[in-house]
């Protein structure tokens, strides 16, 4: 399984052939403005929650690539009105798809689309595929529903948001990754824009002091699991 960083809290995850983007906002984002978002690949687009800063390229890239949606079942109707094909889901719900198994978590958040229409309740995902398995927690403060994760899936990587204002910051994300038993951390959501900047030496040394390991990477570097 190989991870990208595409900026803020876009990723992109190949499993074996299959290509899949997780809340691509690129275009707009100045950080990632070496990244040609017409040449990349995506069989599914994951979808966490309808804010602008996490759908601004979707219809873009399913455009380019056919690309299949998944998300919340109002998020997916939104995108299928649209003529795009979307596979509908709900917080608890999983589903077996060619990548592997695919669970859709709870996230407390907001979710609207930039022109008001409500998005559905926001979540996470939880993968499971090639024989490792990740959690995706989108835009969420800290919760106790976390827990429940590991009762169901050993996890290899956590993606957590750690830009806080707008979501849990570094000292709720440690507690996370507690809930979750998974020491190996992705932050991203941070460094944007001015209400999420971090102190990247600082976050780090945080997690190290925990004994986790916070990976911050840079636009367009990968990891593979």
């Amino acid at each position: 399984m190989k991870i990208t960083f595409y900026g803020h809290a876009a990723l992109g995850i190949a499993v074996n052939d299959v290509h899949i983007l997780v809340d691509p906002f690129i275009t707009p984002n100045p950080k990632a403005g070496h990244i040609d978002v017409n040449s990349l690949k995506a069989d599914y687009i994951l979808i966490t929650h309808a804010h602008g800063d996490h759908i601004a390229d979707v219809e873009l890239i399913a455009k380019n690539t056919g690309a299949v949606i998944i998300s919340n079942a109002e998020i997916a109707t939104y995108y299928s009105q649209k003529g795009f094909e979307a596979h509908p889901m709900n917080h608890g719900g999983s589903w077996d798809f060619e990548f592997g198994m695919l669970k859709y978590v709870i996230a407390h958040h907001s979710s609207s689309f930039p022109d008001g229409t409500y998005g559905g309740q926001p979540g996470g995902f939880v993968l499971e595929g090639e024989h490792k398995n990740l959690y995706i927690a989108g835009d969420t403060a800290l919760t106790m529903d976390m827990k429940l994760i590991p009762m169901h899936t050993q996890l290899d990587l956590v993606v957590l948001p750690i830009g806080d204002n707008f979501t849990m910051g570094i000292k709720d994300a440690i507690i996370a990754s507690d809930f979750v038993q998974c020491d190996k951390v992705l932050g991203y959501h941070y460094d944007t824009f001015g209400y999420i900047e971090i102190d990247h030496e600082e976050a780090k040394k945080s997690f190290y002091d925990k004994g986790k390991d916070l990976m911050l990477l840079e636009i367009g570097e990968n990891i593979e699991l």
